[in-house]
This record gives C-alpha cells, sequence and structure tokens, in this order.
C-alpha cells in the first residue's frame, strides 16, 4: 500500500470523520442553545427562522473556498487530513501555507508522488501545533482582546483596532505567498527570469483584480451581501485564469 493509500484508507477517514462528526454535534447543540435562549428573551419565531436561513445561505459559497483548499491539498496529504484540518478549526490560508513550507524543509514538493511517511507526520505536526495556541491564548486574554474591539472609537471615520489587526495580518501574508516567486524571478546572474513563478504570480494578479472588482461592485452599487463571498469568487476566478494561463503555455 503506497503512502497515499494509507493517507485516503478507511482508517484515516473513521479517525478524523469522528472528530467531524463530534465537532458537528457541538454545533447543532450550541444552535438548539441559541435557539432557545432567543426565544427565552422574547424574539420572534420568523426572526429566528430568518437569521437561520440568512445565515446558512451566507454560509455556502464561502465555503466553496474552503472546499477548493481540501481538493488543493487531497493530491499531497489524502482527503481526510485537509478535510479534518479545513473543518474543524483550520484556515485555506495558513493550512496551504504551513504544509508548503513544511515540505519544503522536508526537502521535498507538495506533491503526492514525492511524500513519504515522515513528512506526512512533520507537516501534520506543524499544521496542529501552530495553530493551536488561538485556542491557548484565547483561555487567558481573549476577554481583554475583545474588549478592545468593542470599544468605541475616539474619532469619527477611525478605524478600530481589529480592523487594522486584520488589514496588516493579510498584508503580511501576501508579502509571504508573494516573496518567494519575487524572489526565483529576480534570481540569477543579474538575470529576470520567470522560470516556475510566471503562472504564480499571473493567478495571483487575476485573483487581486477579481477581488478588487468585486469590492468595487459591492461598495459603488451597494450590495451587502456580496462581501461574504468575494474570497470565494475571487478564488474561483483565479482558478480559472490558471487554467487558462496554463492552456497558454504559461509556466
Amino acid at each position: 500500500m503506497t503512502i497515499m493509500q494509507q493517507l485516503s484508507s478507511p482508517t484515516m477517514y473513521l479517525i478524523c470523520g469522528g472528530i467531524i462528526a463530534f465537532v458537528a454535534v457541538v454545533c447543532v447543540v450550541f444552535a438548539v442553545r441559541a435557539w432557545r435562549a432567543g426565544k427565552a428573551i422574547g424574539m420572534d419565531t420568523r426572526v429566528l427562522k430568518r437569521v437561520v436561513t440568512s445565515s446558512a445561505s451566507f454560509s455556502v459559497l464561502p465555503a466553496v473556498a474552503i472546499l477548493l483548499g481540501v481538493i488543493a491539498l487531497s493530491g499531497s496529504l489524502g482527503i481526510p487530513w485537509p478535510w479534518l484540518r479545513l473543518s474543524v478549526i483550520g484556515a485555506l490560508h495558513y493550512e496551504t501555507q504551513v504544509a508548503q513550507s513544511a515540505a519544503e524543509q522536508m526537502g521535498i514538493s507538495l506533491s503526492g508522488s514525492s511524500m513519504t511517511a515522515e513528512a506526512f507526520s512533520t507537516i501534520a505536526l506543524l499544521m496542529s501545533v501552530c495553530i493551536m495556541w488561538g485556542m491557548v491564548l484565547n483561555l487567558f486574554l481573549n476577554k481583554k482582546y475583545t474588549a478592545r474591539l468593542a470599544r468605541p472609537l475616539d474619532k469619527v471615520g477611525e478605524r478600530s483596532f481589529g480592523d487594522q489587526a486584520m488589514t496588516a495580518m493579510f498584508i503580511g501574508l501576501v508579502s509571504v505567498y508573494l516573496g518567494s516567486y519575487l524572489g526565483q524571478w529576480i534570481s540569477g546572474a543579474g538575470r529576470f527570469s520567470f522560470a516556475g513563478s510566471l503562472l504564480t504570480l499571473l493567478t495571483a494578479l487575476c485573483a487581486a483584480l477579481a477581488m478588487m472588482g468585486l469590492t468595487w461592485i459591492g461598495e459603488k452599487r451597494r450590495i451587502g451581501w456580496l462581501e461574504p463571498f468575494s474570497l470565494a469568487l475571487a478564488m474561483l476566478i483565479g482558478m480559472a485564469g490558471a487554467v487558462l494561463f496554463h492552456t497558454m503555455g504559461v509556466k
């Protein structure tokens, strides 16, 4: 049995599926308790149903981005593990970045053909350990942090700490993602070489332009429901662009 067959074996499905089922049950329990709490404070049943319906509908398309992440990682890590990571506590940008970085440190590419048991163990360990600190720190700092997020702004139009922190985080993520490929472009004996990085850079540019366009449309046309879907749509447009560029011979 190859390593990829082992990573998608019934045993892996049983382990990962059991954890996901437990989390799903917890979600149902909290949903029922939230419904009962709403009724206890006198909320109208129609309002509660509208909240449930709108929340469910607004969760479908953004979840497409998570599904794409599972599909993208399944070729190198099997299906159960990415399914577990992206269903419970993982984030798409985090999981792919850590998996890629761990594979590079192991001296392999993030692909099924080069995956080994040792490499998978290292990747899975890093994906788990590196993200658990959010839960740990929440035990001690969450109350103070959320109080700061809810603090009234001193000036009209001033951005809150939460907005600034999220902006800084995403700028850092984009810089990390693109930095290595830009480094490949400006590498070599004084020569600019796109070899191995042009497809990635064009895909990123395509997705960025799509995100800018969707954001502009949402703000210009005042389409509030478009914002939760923007990331998933931009990813789909970027992937479609990658397929188009690849068929054109871009590498």
